[in-house]
């Protein structure tokens, strides 16, 4: 178990495997929002009993205690995480109702589009031209991320999934982002990427190669197996 420094007054844990993109989401909101929690880690090939008693539905990380109450799915706990510490900048929904719908319809989009690119790798060039479209629409508008002037809601959700992407791309030898096609998306990235908040959270890219790479020759194995 890895612990960071926790307030006495805020009884906040993170329960997570340590690579898992979805964690990082979650890792980067606490993190932009100065909040100290403790950091349990799990086991992604034997979960945990307090993982399993936790999410009993979807049994899966990350999980979030905060005083005793419990929060599942990633997105979800960003969510609770902005509006519980309200009065701590940044503020990672937009504070307009309107803009506020934009960014849960394209975090929304991020996830839904990262299961089909789970089962067509090919379907990702063309979604990925859409995230290119909004940040074009948002760059009209002066903002350098999707939400805005500073990271937000959708920014978080693709955010954390950036060095799952890149070892995807290495393992299947595919050019899902293009620099040329999406040159404001790859901007995107880059001024992601250098934020020292945000290197400091992120995995280390060569285990999560690794571990992808080990995922997907087990499953090339079993499939010569049927």
């Amino acid at each position: 178990m890895a612990t960071e420094a926790c307030r006495q007054e805020e009884q906040v844990k993170l329960l997570g495997w340590p690579r898992s993109p979805f964690l990082m989401r979650v890792r980067l909101a606490l993190s932009l929002k100065g909040i100290h929690y403790e950091f349990i880690e799990d086991d992604s090939e034997n979960k945990s009993e307090l993982l399993l008693k936790s999410n009993p539905v979807h049994k899966k990380v990350p999980v979030l205690f905060h005083n005793g109450k419990i929060v599942c799915e990633s997105m979800i706990i960003v969510q609770y995480i902005d509006e519980t510490w309200d009065t701590n900048a940044p503020n990672l929904m937009p504070k307009d109702p309107y803009d506020r719908a934009i960014a849960r319809f394209w975090a929304a989009f991020v996830d839904d589009k990262g299961e089909k690119q789970q089962k067509a790798v090919e379907e990702s060039l063309a979604n990925f031209l859409l995230l290119e479209n909004a940040l074009r629409a948002s760059s009209c508008s002066g903002n350098a991320y999707f939400g805005g002037h500073e990271i937000g809601f959708a920014d978080i959700a693709l955010g954390g999934l950036l060095v799952s992407i890149n070892a995807i791309q290495k393992i299947t030898n595919m050019v899902l982002i293009d620099r040329e096609k999406m040159p404001l998306l790859c901007a995107w990235i880059d001024r992601f990427s250098q934020i020292d908040l945000v290197t400091e959270i992120l995995p280390d890219p060569a285990k999560v190669l690794d571990r992808l790479t080990n995922q997907r020759a087990k499953f090339t194995s079993a499939l010569a197996g049927n």
